[in-house]
């Protein structure tokens, strides 16, 4: 049978089984599409999380609690989306810097409000951030200055000066309505565009961020196990490593962990870590792939059903596409076997002389 007559007889066929054929062809681009979409996308949000990292938050080493294995009863405890439990005292934040090779230790700390206020125009907030000073890089300071321990004074980000209907400036007054009720006046003193101790994939530009000194606005206290008194507490600690350092600090730190007051006033259903952007970056990037792998494994099968369903649609009986898919499956296996054995055997001998050398 010449080509001519041969794709004379597949359109004709197709053309007889037209449900058959739309179902295939569906098949197929839905299998294709969904391997590109998401081989593109994994790479892309890779690249974003790549690039927010940048050299700005690649020295940093995130102290966390995390949840474990284990529930408490309380719930889980707090991971990434969650850090509200304050196990960090000011003790452990001065042993930390006492570690080699740490820059600069940073706090953070949420404090419970709810609402802000600005010339007559208030909007809803459940939380603002309490950092130090030192969280400000200076060229993170896009207008006016940090704010000064002990004021009343407040720094945001470019989106929370256009959170209001009148545009928020450094100079202006901003009422903070406390949780309990409490109202306190702060002045507007600079406004920034990252902090140092954010998470490095956090959006920080668009979302609006209010950010007010630990002192005197934070006042979570909890009794130090090793000092016996009652001292600050933070669900969060942000550690700047040297950058030729950073796995060594991080070692140390990991180390220091396991004597801290975090790790007496912690619920057995929570671990402290600490992490750094890279760890991140790989987490993300492990269920990207995974995702990624998932999705071409249903593609593949989409492909196999989509070829049968090509070969039906064309006229090829069940007999022939059985023998043709048994063909594959014994080339494939027999080819598999050819190699996987030998190779079985060079690793199994390989592991066996480790183990007794």
């Amino acid at each position: 049978m010449d080509l001519r007559e041969t794709l004379r007889i597949a359109s004709r066929s197709i053309r007889s089984h037209k449900l058959r054929t739309v179902l295939t062809v569906i098949g197929i681009v839905i299998g294709i599409a969904s391997v590109v979409t998401f081989a593109t996308f994994g790479a892309s949000v890779e690249a974003d999380i790549v690039g927010e990292i940048g050299a700005t938050t690649a020295s940093n080493v995130y102290v966390l609690p995390t949840p474990g294995s284990e529930d408490d009863g309380n719930g889980p405890g707090p991971g990434i989306g969650g850090l509200a439990r304050p196990v960090f005292t000011t003790s452990d934040v001065e042993r930390l810097r006492e570690i080699e090779g740490v820059r600069e230790v940073l706090p953070r700390g949420n404090v419970q409000v709810s609402a802000l206020s600005h010339a007559n125009d208030t909007i809803s907030r459940s939380q603002i951030t309490a950092i130090t000073s030192a969280s400000f890089p200076a060229d993170a300071i896009v207008a006016g200055r940090a704010f000064r321990s002990g004021e009343q004074e407040i720094v945001v980000n470019q989106a929370a000066t256009r959170a209001f209907e009148a545009n928020l400036s450094v100079g202006d007054s901003l009422a903070i309505t406390r949780a309990n009720g409490e109202q306190t006046t702060v002045e507007v003193v600079g406004v920034a565009n990252r902090t140092t101790g954010q998470f490095s994939f956090a959006s920080f530009s668009g979302q609006p961020r209010f950010y007010v000194p630990i002192d005197p606005f934070y006042e979570t206290t909890i009794e130090s196990p090793s000092l016996g008194v009652n001292q600050r507490a933070y669900p969060q600690v942000t550690v700047v490593a040297e950058p030729a350092r950073i796995e060594t600090v991080k070692g140390d730190i990991q180390a220091f962990l396991e004597d801290s007051d975090a790790a007496e006033l912690k619920p057995e259903s929570v671990e402290l870590t600490a992490q750094t952007s890279g760890d991140f970056v790989e987490d993300i990037q492990d269920i990207i792939n995974q995702i990624t792998r998932f999705v071409t494994g249903i593609a593949v099968i989409a492909l196999v059903v989509g070829a049968i369903g090509i070969m039906k649609a064309v006229g090829a009986r069940n007999r022939d596409v059985m023998g043709l898919f048994l063909a594959e499956a014994t080339i494939l296996g027999g080819a598999g076997a050819v190699v996987g054995l030998p190779l079985g055997l060079a690793v199994a001998y390989g592991a066996t002389a480790y183990a007794e050398g």
